[in-house]
């Protein structure tokens, strides 16, 4: 392996529990995320060459404290502020777990002083290490509007300041979190299992911290249906990927993947999250997409796929989130499986006005490509694939997608 990509790994694992670690400790939520940038390039610049240390994590939060007292000194010129900054001058570092700086961190950054909107983007930011573009495709909206909330987020909190101390959560707001917390974590999955861009299908890395710090929330809160059913879907989708790509990191869709590669301890771990959750309380969205997933894999052919079932699990769902454009598309494809091609495709036709562009300009034309293949529509069906590529920035869906419709042209 290549030193650098070790490196790039290791800091990518390591940011967010040194931020965590710093903000934790000090506060100073736009200092400590600067004060972690700098860590993290000095890193990148000595650990190729000298070797990375023993304690990569303690290293980091070491020069990023160092930076971080170095800039609150210069910033407290006052005798007062002196003495505040002298307090502030960092010890040794004694190991914490790796969740417990991660998890604060996440809860942290939900706080609700934040808009919804505002506290997931900057979560996104600084726990998942998601770019404005990837956040942005993530919420189907343009860069610039990311950009401007977590400016404004990190503006609000600096506002806040001793007013608004910036803690851990205790039990009485905890729940007023959850959301977003869950929320975000889903995103980082998703990002994770689904690359919105670049040359790689699947980032695993992101996937698997996903999958990590679900599994601390459910320690924290383990009788809560949200979050067991987000565990279940995120380990039963999980389960799918060693089949998703080919040799040469082709995609290779759910109905053409080699069944026998995935994971059938993870399935089995994910489908008895499913039945614990769905005991937790009224099914919510999570446990709802958790039970398609786990009809999807239970299936050990695309012949066996309980399809009617899905449409209605979908229908339910719809009822939860009626404004999903994902779950809507979802449902177009149960139904095209259940009713019929024609089906789906009068019904994607009614749903097409509704959708935002991002979704419209690369989803939709791909399963109107797809439905349309499926009645014999080859010359429509090639031309929908091509629109499709064009949009999407995911090189090996641009890939698929062009090789559908050189497959289909006359």
């Amino acid at each position: 392996m290549n030193p650098s990509y070790a490196v790039e790994d290791l800091l990518r694992l390591h940011a967010p529990q040194v931020l965590g670690a710093l903000v934790r400790r000090y506060g100073h939520f736009d200092a400590a995320e600067d004060a972690v940038q700098e860590a993290l390039l000095a890193a990148a610049g000595q650990w190729p060459r000298d070797g990375v240390p023993g304690n990569p994590r303690g290293w980091l939060i070491r020069v990023a404290s160092r930076r971080l007292v170095d800039a609150l000194r210069s910033e407290e010129a006052r005798a007062r502020r002196e003495e505040t900054a002298v307090r502030l001058e960092p010890r040794e570092v004694r190991a914490a777990p790796a969740d417990d700086d991660t998890l604060t961190l996440l809860f942290l950054c939900c706080d609700p002083v934040l808009a919804p909107a505002a506290r997931i983007a900057l979560t996104l930011r600084a726990v998942g290490g998601l770019t404005t573009a990837e956040i942005a495709h993530a919420f189907l909206v343009p860069e610039a509007t990311v950009a401007q909330r977590i400016s404004r987020a990190k503006a609000k909190l600096r506002a806040a300041g001793a007013d608004h101390p910036f803690r851990p959560p205790g039990p009485e707001d905890r729940d007023a979190r959850l959301g977003s917390v869950l929320q975000v974590l889903y995103l980082i999955f998703n990002e994770g299992y689904t690359a919105t861009s670049g040359p790689a299908l699947h980032r695993a890395d992101l996937a698997r911290e996903a999958i990590r710090l679900t599994r601390a929330v459910r320690r924290l809160l383990p009788r809560e249906g949200a979050v067991t059913g987000l565990l279940a879907l995120m380990v039963l989708t999980e389960a799918r990927s060693a089949a998703r790509t080919g040799p040469d990191g082709e995609l290779v869709p759910l109905d053409e993947q080699d069944r026998s590669r995935w994971d059938r301890a993870a399935i089995a771990e994910g489908t008895a999250l499913v039945e614990e959750a769905l005991t937790e309380g009224p099914p919510g969205p999570y446990q709802l997409q958790a039970a398609i997933a786990a009809l999807h894999d239970e299936a050990t052919d695309p012949a066996d796929t309980d399809w009617p079932q899905i449409l209605a699990l979908y229908d339910v769902l719809l009822t939860k989130i009626p404004d999903d454009p994902m779950a809507q598309l979802g449902r177009v494809v149960a139904l095209a499986m259940a009713d019929g091609p024609e089906a789906g495709l009068a019904a994607l036709t009614a749903l097409e006005p509704r959708l935002p562009a991002p979704v419209s300009a690369h989803r939709l034309p791909a399963v109107r490509a797809h439905l349309l293949e499926r009645t014999g529509a080859h010359r429509a069906a090639a031309a929908a694939y091509r629109t499709a590529a064009r949009a999407t920035e995911s090189l090996p869906e641009r890939r698929y997608l062009q090789m559908r419709a050189a497959r289909l042209d006359p």
